[in-house]
C-alpha cells in the first residue's frame, strides 16, 4: 500500500520512552530502527523499536504537519492517542512490512 507520508509513534518494550517520526516509506524506516541503522541515532540509544502508533497521508508535506502537532503535544495526550487506536500497544510493525 503506498501513502505519500506517515506518521509514527514508536517505543521500547518497557513502555518508557516515546518517538514520534515521519517518513515517504514506513516500512523501510521501521527496518533501520530495528536494525538500528544508525547506532548513534536517538532510537537506536533507547532500542525503540515497537510500532505503537501510525497515521498515513497522502502527501510527506500533510504527514509533517502532522508530526509537528504530535510532537507538541505531552506525553499524556501522546499516550491518548496511542490508546484510541491501540489500547493494548501491540507492536503494529507486521501490518507495515507485509505491505
Amino acid at each position: 500500500m503506498a501513502y505519500g507520508g506517515s506518521v509514527y509513534i514508536l517505543t521500547n518494550k518497557n513502555k518508557t520512552t516515546l518517538y514520534t517520526g515521519v517518513t515517504s516509506d514506513l516500512g523501510a524506516r521501521l527496518r533501520q530502527h530495528r536494525n538500528k541503522a544508525f547506532p548513534n541515532s536517538f532510537t537506536a540509544r533507547y532500542n525503540l523499536t515497537v510500532l505503537v502508533y501510525m497515521e498515513h497521508f497522502s502527501s510527506i508535506e500533510e504527514a509533517i504537519q502532522r508530526e509537528k502537532a504530535i510532537k507538541a503535544k505531552t506525553r499524556a495526550n501522546k499516550e491518548k492517542l496511542i490508546d484510541s487506536v491501540n489500547p493494548n500497544w501491540d507492536d503494529l510493525a507486521n501490518e507495515v512490512l507485509n505491505w
